[in-house]
């Protein structure tokens, strides 16, 4: 943004009459349009209500945004299948990008995470200027947490897998990105969304998918140590556990190192940020003000 203008320059330099308000006028035009849009997806369970905080941390640091909440697939509806979910928020999204020459953010958090990211994969012409993960399993889910027992009671995360990687439980959001790393040829045999997003599974879409990712100018990945729901809670930095569940790093996992859906090459670049926030628990991440400004606010710009 352009340093502040010393008032007393403004008030001797200034035109006077008629080519003043003309200035003035100019002016706030160009002050509305400082900030891109920003796009909002919820996660699992919630609907556009939770993100009213988060809307108005970004108002009141950049006012004049435009925020959009994105409302559908909300609550118990977030349950459905994700590729069902991806088609109907591409469409709004692709709707409020056709109105946004100049860009967009795009601000997801938890499951909302894995469709923007697949929304970026599969849209030719999206102009998302900077995507922001907020605590995504963006390399997938494995763990014993009370959201486990709300989706399957009675299950525990060594059988999930039983019911997960068949056709039915691909009918379950959670289930299209569960990755048991004691089961990984099952996982990847029959989870029919995480393995293609990854690009873990190849598929004859693999290289335009890469090519529309890696139209974003930059990526922010938001997550820590106090989460309590994403497990591992690296999962939200493309971290994931090895087969004797041990967290190996994204730089170290193969989908990175082979390059498969563009997360090497952005790097690269420079246009990978990670932000580890401690002390946060997953239902707070978007009404978290030092989380907001620690690592949301000067990306939005």
């Amino acid at each position: 943004m352009d340093p502040p203008v010393d008032p007393e320059w403004v008030e001797m330099r200034a035109p006077r009459g008629p080519s003043a308000v003309l200035l003035m006028l100019l002016l706030a035009a160009g002050c509305a349009d400082a900030f891109r849009p920003v796009i909002i997806v919820h996660g699992i369970l919630d609907g556009p209500e939770q993100f009213r905080n988060l809307s108005a941390f970004i108002q009141k640091v950049h006012p004049g945004t435009q925020v959009s909440i994105i409302s559908l697939y909300n609550c118990m509806e977030s349950l459905k299948p994700l590729w069902e979910q991806i088609q109907e928020f591409r469409k709004a999204i692709e709707d409020i990008m056709k109105d946004s020459p100049e860009g967009v953010h795009l601000l997801c958090f938890s499951q909302g995470g894995l469709i923007c990211r697949a929304v970026l994969s599969t849209s030719p012409n999206h102009n998302v200027h900077t995507f922001i993960s907020l605590s995504s399993p963006l390399a997938g889910q494995y763990g014993d947490t009370d959201y486990l027992n709300r989706y399957l009671p009675g299950c525990m995360k060594k059988t999930v897998f039983l019911f997960c990687y068949n056709n039915l439980g691909q009918k379950l959001s959670i289930c299209n990105y569960w990755n048991d790393p004691h089961h990984r040829d099952v996982y990847l045999k029959n989870n029919t969304f995480l393995p293609l997003v990854n690009g873990e599974k190849p598929h004859k879409l693999m290289k335009d998918w890469r090519e529309n990712f890696l139209r974003i100018k930059k990526m922010v990945l938001i997550g820590g140590p106090d989460d309590d729901v994403i497990t591992p809670w690296q999962s939200s930095h493309f971290g994931f556990y090895d087969n004797s569940e041990d967290v190996v790093d994204m730089r170290n996992q193969q989908f990175y190192k082979l390059d498969t859906f563009g997360l090497k090459t952005l790097d690269a670049r420079g246009d990978v940020t990670l932000c580890v926030q401690a002390g946060v628990k997953h239902t707070h991440w978007h009404s978290n003000f030092t989380v907001f400004t620690n690592c949301i606010e000067e990306w939005l710009v």
